[in-house]
């Protein structure tokens, strides 16, 4: 499932990953491994220990052409939900948001729900970017994701 709403400027992607949703959950709120499933290829690091637990919480991420982002994480439900604001470091966020939503089908398959939204964003030096994230880069993040999460537990990717 992927849409992409030029008018409202959410994109989304998502798929049924035959997994727990805690496991995939593991990978996302950590941002260490982020940089092992992004589909847009534009993380390249993130300190270990700074797992995610609530919302207000920041985390740091360096990107592959060497800019950090603090990470405002603004919506948080251990295991389901987790969205942040990226911003440089010490500024206000500029008005885009990152989200993931995750919903058990049962015991082992989880519907993953990822979206970009950037109808806030109003830093004209950004909009470019955040026009070249589709619902194509989404789904590769997605993609990703899943191939992470369903790996047998204690392989090198998936410690949970």
């Amino acid at each position: 499932m992927t849409t992409h709403q030029d008018d409202s400027r959410i994109v989304s992607a998502g798929r049924v990953i035959a997994a727990g949703a805690d496991r995939i959950f593991e990978l996302i709120a950590d941002p260490a491994r982020q940089p092992h499933w992004d589909g847009n290829d534009n993380l390249a690091e993130a300190a270990a220990g700074q797992r995610v637990r609530a919302a207000g919480q920041v985390f740091t991420m360096a990107t592959t052409n060497n800019n950090v982002r603090e990470n405002h994480v603004v919506e948080f439900t251990e295991g389901r939900l987790i969205a942040w604001r990226p911003a440089e470091p010490g500024q206000p966020a500029p008005g885009h948001l990152w989200r993931w939503e995750l919903e058990p089908v049962d015991a082992t398959h989880t519907r993953v729900t990822h979206t970009y939204d950037w109808t806030e964003l109003t830093d004209e030096r950004r909009l470019p970017r955040a026009r070249a994230t589709t619902s194509e880069r989404l789904q590769a993040s997605v993609d990703r994701l899943a191939a992470l999460a369903e790996e047998p537990v204690g392989s090198p990717a998936v410690t949970t």
